[in-house]
């Protein structure tokens, strides 16, 4: 069998690993005041070109986004997002649960569209009684998408804008942030790193173990954010197996390989799919791969490939998605093509 599922099916990239076993019988201080973490910090704020700024590290992409939206937002308000966005289909209400609405706009090929924010808000401040509403108080977009597509420079920079204009922040999810930079054509760490006011860098679909780095530029936006952290239970003890990682994943650019490897291999994914005839469910250029199959296909399939369905099984054909990683092979993607 092999498998497509998703990329955080394997355990570490063999250098993060080997960097946790090195380490693993040292002494260090905990909750992440140890010399790893602030290497790891050091690092990430000089690949994203920031002469100052702060970086937490956290376990997970669910808890970072409901941590970090937690503290972005006033109780009563609420944050803007796709409606195919992460935090609105896959994250079991992780935001409500903090008391923060979802407010949610239509996409295109999983992206938001800087009109359509502007509008929203100038709607919203155009109702009398919006007193009375949820505030949009920030906007939410993924990097790559939920779809894998990703924003333009010139995208980013005009959601940026508005953000600026109404004075709310920009968050930007970076699970798979890795892939999408290996795909954008003009976007790079530096830019996201200037653009939005805060944003993660993911490291549990990347090749870490598991973790992932807020990076904000601007401090005074999350206040006494540890003690937040440790409020929603997210504080990890042992944290320098946080500073490990990720000071590994950047040391020779590690990251930016991880990310290029996953890509190339997917678009011989893609590639070959194609030239069976197979037909695009969405165009992506990250390492998620959507295609549209038949269903006698995929029960064929499935005998030797794991993959996902994307959605609900239809009555004679069905979405599917195929997901590269850093561990994935030329071998794994010539037995996928050959099976199919």
């Amino acid at each position: 069998m092999i498998y497509f599922d998703s990329d955080y099916m394997v355990g570490a990239h063999p250098n993060v690993l080997r960097a946790l076993i090195d380490t693993n019988m040292l002494h260090t201080p905990g909750y992440g005041r140890d010399s790893f973490t602030a290497e790891a910090a050091r690092k990430i704020l000089e690949a994203c070109g920031l002469d100052s700024g702060e970086i937490f590290f956290l376990e997970g992409g669910t808890q970072t986004n409901a941590v970090v939206i937690d503290r972005l937002l006033d109780h009563n308000d609420g944050v803007i997002a796709a409606e195919t966005a992460h935090i609105n289909v896959h994250e079991a209400g992780a935001i409500e649960a903090t008391g923060h609405k979802i407010l949610s706009l239509p996409h295109s090929d999983g992206k938001l569209a800087a009109e359509d924010i502007r509008q929203y808000i100038c709607d919203f401040y155009a109702d009398e009684t919006h007193r009375y509403m949820v505030r949009p108080a920030m906007v939410y977009i993924s990097y790559p998408t939920e779809l894998g597509t990703v924003y333009s420079l010139s995208e980013l920079e005009a959601i940026a804008s508005v953000c600026r204009e109404a004075g709310i922040p920009l968050y930007l999810d970076g699970a798979r942030l890795a892939y999408g930079l290996a795909a954008a054509s003009d976007v790079t760490l530096a830019d996201i790193a200037r653009l939005c006011d805060v944003f993660y860098i993911g490291g549990t679909k990347c090749g870490a173990l598991f973790g992932e780095a807020v990076v904000t530029r601007r401090p005074e936006l999350l206040p006494r954010f540890d003690s937040l952290i440790k409020l929603h239970g997210a504080t990890l003890a042992k944290g320098r197996l946080l500073g490990v990682q990720f000071s590994t994943l950047f040391t020779d650019s590690l990251y930016e390989s991880i990310g290029r490897h996953a890509v190339d291999l997917a678009m011989r994914l893609k590639e070959g799919f194609r030239a069976k005839g197979i037909s695009l469910y969405m165009d992506s250029p990250t390492n998620q791969q959507f295609f549209v199959l038949p269903n006698h296909k995929i029960d064929e399939l499935r005998k030797t490939v794991s993959f996902e369905l994307w959605g609900p099984r239809g009555d004679t054909e069905t979405p599917v998605r195929f997901v590269t990683d850093w561990a994935t092979t030329d071998a794994d993607i010539d037995t996928l093509l050959s099976a199919l």
